[in-house]
């Protein structure tokens, strides 16, 4: 048990998926896990363990923004010996060529800032997915799904256009607010990580998934991720 995570010992699997939602940590444990059971509840960030083919697997919700994720997943690693983690969540598209209910495998993250800035002080540190998770992952896919950059933002209502069309002409594909941390936190680890995310909404066209079809949209994601950790 840690500060965060109410877990006892070997409560954790070394394969954790983490959803920033809470409650669809829930959702994917019922669908997708055998034998699901709820394993830490505390501050009401939701985490269950069963097993999916014979492999055991945590599904650990981290809330939103760099700042919660960075909370669970230090605590994840350090204290309960999580392996491979791979967020599944949602993101915003930047290109036209990227739809709504389509994949995207996070191969590296940009950000403005995260909560390990301080660490490198002046250099630009490049996190980047394991490359066996995200060859899996991409292999796995039987729908759209795109490969590239994304960026991580540390706000959700942001109004920087120019940063937008700036990142667009750059190729990222998408905007969501945890990967580049988790991909941090992983190499100083040495785990593997990868972020399967599912476009929501798109920045470009205003496009947003209603939210009766989130739950068929995002199972794809979850079976993505399930298959690139241990196929």
């Amino acid at each position: 048990m840690t500060f965060h995570i109410g877990a006892s010992p070997g409560d954790i699997a070394e394969t954790c998926l983490l959803p920033g939602d809470p409650y669809r940590a829930r959702w994917a444990a019922q669908r997708f896990l055998d034998d699901a059971r709820l394993v830490s509840e505390t501050r009401g960030m939701l985490a269950y363990t069963g097993t999916w083919r014979g492999n055991r697997v945590t599904i650990h919700g981290t809330g939103m923004g760099m700042p919660s994720l960075s909370i669970y997943v230090n605590e994840l690693i350090r204290d309960y010996g999580a392996q491979t983690l791979i967020r599944i969540g949602s993101c915003g598209a930047l290109q036209p060529h990227i739809a709504v209910r389509d994949v995207v495998l996070a191969q590296a993250a940009s950000t403005i800032g995260s909560p390990s800035t301080s660490i490198f002080r002046e250099m630009h540190f490049a996190p980047v997915a394991d490359f066996g998770l995200l060859s899996k992952a991409h292999a796995a896919a039987t729908g759209p799904v795109h490969v590239g950059g994304i960026f991580t933002s540390d706000t959700f209502y942001d109004e920087r256009k120019d940063l937008n069309d700036q990142l667009q002409r750059h190729g990222c594909l998408a905007v969501e607010m945890e990967t580049a941390e988790l991909y941090t936190l992983a190499a100083r680890y040495q785990r593997r990580a990868l972020s399967v995310l599912t476009v929501s909404d798109h920045i470009l066209t205003g496009e947003a998934l209603p939210s009766a079809d989130r739950e068929t949209s995002f199972a794809a994601m979850v079976d993505i991720a399930l298959h690139a950790a241990f196929s």
